[in-house]
């Protein structure tokens, strides 16, 4: 049950990330709007696009789950932060749903990381 339990949370996570990938690599108009507020067009839209997919991919494949969802916390901690600090909760008239999904994309791979925390390997092992 966990291992389906577990496969599920890592699934969820990249279908999130690699979803939002269509509208940071087609610079829609609300990836760009997003990205020119934090004075990161085009070039912060193009690189967090390819560290979401690192990150996305990193999920799916076994010996790799941590890294993807350490990566996957600091991009979207970045993203949480941009949030409250310069675009505000709700973005073009959104009702917060971008914020929303950053918020729960970040508890699911801090989940996901504590699952899988005995997989990092320059963590000690206790008994």
């Amino acid at each position: 049950m966990k291992k389906y339990f577990t496969l599920a949370l890592r699934i969820i996570v990249a279908i999130i990330l690699i979803q939002t990938l269509r509208f940071k690599f087609t610079a829609h108009p609300d990836s760009v709007y997003i990205f020119s507020q934090v004075g990161l067009e085009p070039y912060g839209r193009i690189g967090i696009g390819i560290l979401e997919l690192i990150a996305g991919i990193l999920l799916l494949i076994p010996k790799t789950i941590w890294m993807g969802a350490v990566l996957t916390l600091g991009v979207i901690g970045g993203a949480i932060f941009m949030h409250l600090a310069q675009l505000g909760i709700e973005v073009n008239n959104d009702g917060g749903i971008l914020f929303i999904t950053a918020i729960v994309t970040f508890i699911l791979s801090a989940t996901i990381l504590y699952l899988y925390k005995s997989d990092i390997p320059f963590i000690k092992k206790t008994p």
